[in-house]
């Protein structure tokens, strides 16, 4: 079945679709919904938006979502995965450890992924976030990340979860035990929030 094609200057004109981004932006700020953010991100990409508009946007979605993840920590709550929103949150947070690793700013980009584990209701996934923590935490560059460790030919494009890397070149336990000594320090570094849900 063959898309049918966008023609972005015809978008940019119609009302209808207009008028769709007005409300998306919003429902998007009226319930802080990053879901929404992302759906409006989305529309805006498509019709080719102002750098400036789309930068806004994705600065909302981070804001918001590092708001909700603090708020999610205070009251020991988890993402639930299957949870439109929740998921939207994750996928804010995930995206941005990732480009800090890309910038190679490691400590950022470790905290998140092994907060991203603690915070995740999906075993794979927090299995996942504690392999790229472990990774960061080895010194581990991001460009070897990709290239030694991720297994791209396995991604699902079809997994709703496919925004977040969690196919590597062996599996989980074994990368898990190779890692034992930064998986053991992560775990020792997220006693931090533990400690508080035991207070």
């Amino acid at each position: 079945m063959e898309m049918p094609e966008i023609h972005v200057e015809e978008l940019k004109k119609d009302p209808e679709f207009l008028a769709n981004i007005k409300r998306l932006e919003e429902e998007c700020k009226a319930e802080e919904s990053i879901a929404k953010g992302y759906q409006l991100l989305d529309a805006q990409l498509v019709i080719e938006a102002d750098e400036d508009e789309i930068n806004e946007i994705f600065t909302y979605i981070v804001n918001t979502a590092f708001d909700k993840l603090s708020q999610y920590l205070v009251e020991h709550r988890s993402f639930n995965m299957n949870d439109e929103e929740e998921k939207a949150i994750a996928r804010a947070i995930y995206e941005h450890a990732i480009q800090r690793y890309s910038e190679n700013d490691q400590k950022a980009a470790k905290e998140m992924f092994l907060v991203l584990h603690h915070t995740m209701d999906h075993p794979g996934l927090k299995d996942a976030m504690m392999i790229h923590a472990a990774a960061v935490m080895s010194g581990m560059g991001f460009d070897d990340f990709i290239d030694n460790l991720v297994d791209v030919g396995d991604i699902d494009p079809n997994d709703p979860l496919a925004l977040f890397i969690q196919s590597f070149v062996q599996p989980n336990d074994i990368l898990l035990t190779m890692y034992a000594k930064y998986v053991a320090q992560g775990k020792e570094e997220l006693k931090v929030l533990e400690k508080d849900q035991n207070a």
